[in-house]
């Protein structure tokens, strides 16, 4: 068994090139006392040949979205392809702000996750519920659709990485509980047992997002379904080496 832990930083649309050159420093100077675990930072676009160039090799990059096919007349786009070009290893697909803000419907984020895969991309697709929709007890099903939009496209999982970001816990500073979040992981990956296989569903990584921070990371990651986090706001700071450290909760 033995999912790796997977430790994500969406910088979002943060920045300066000082801002970033000082990112890039508390990240190589971090003392990362994990050992079995994965981490992958994602600046935005203008910043990730020189995040790429400068951070220290065993922190992979990422983007923070791609285009849905291949490149051409798309003003502002950027192509699966051209992040392949420029050896950027990861993508991120169907963040709770691109389908709020910009109308990314689940199969348009399915389609998108296919083509990234297609190019060579890895993937890490999000899902997650928001406030009304959890109270109106309707998580399974939105989180489910969510999924299923992305196993209609798909029939190899081995580079996507599933993050849950209940939309209420983003930026907010409200924090899905350990027990709540474990109880979607664990359904999530009943889901893929029964709709995919039960190999993907082993396999494949569920990651927690949602104002994750150095005092939370430790008890989240002692979840059994926890496989690791996509981390906002704190992957600015220093906090970020804590929160990559608490992967060694799993080996305890």
């Amino acid at each position: 068994m033995g999912r790796k832990f997977f430790v994500g930083g969406n910088w979002k649309c943060n920045g300066t090139t000082d801002q970033v050159d000082k990112i890039v420093k508390v990240l190589n100077d971090g003392k990362i006392t994990a050992t079995n675990v994965e981490v992958v930072v994602s600046p935005p676009y203008v910043f990730l040949p020189t995040v790429k160039a400068s951070l220290r090799p065993e922190i992979q990059v990422a983007a923070q979205n791609c285009w849905v096919k291949k490149g051409g007349a798309f003003t502002g786009e950027v192509s699966a392809e051209m992040l392949a070009n420029l050896g950027i290893p990861w993508v991120i697909l169907g963040h709770s702000e691109r389908r709020a803000l910009l109308g990314e419907s689940n199969e348009f984020v399915g389609d998108k996750v296919a083509y990234a895969l297609a190019q060579g991309l890895k993937v890490i697709a999000c899902v997650g519920e928001t406030l009304e929709q959890r109270e109106a007890g309707s998580t399974m099903d939105v989180v489910a659709a969510q999924t299923k939009a992305i196993a209609d496209k798909i029939t190899d999982w081995t580079n996507v990485v599933i993050a849950y970001e209940p939309v209420w816990a983003i930026g907010t500073g409200k924090v899905a509980t350990p027990a709540q979040a474990q109880e979607v992981h664990a359904n999530l990956r009943d889901w893929l047992k029964t709709k995919v296989s039960p190999e993907v569903a082993e396999s494949t990584r569920i990651i927690y997002g949602g104002s994750v921070t150095g005092a939370s990371a430790n008890e989240l990651a002692a979840q059994p379904d926890v496989d690791g986090f996509l981390v906002g706001g704190a992957s600015l700071k220093p906090e970020f080496i804590d929160i990559i450290n608490a992967a060694s909760v799993k080996s305890a």
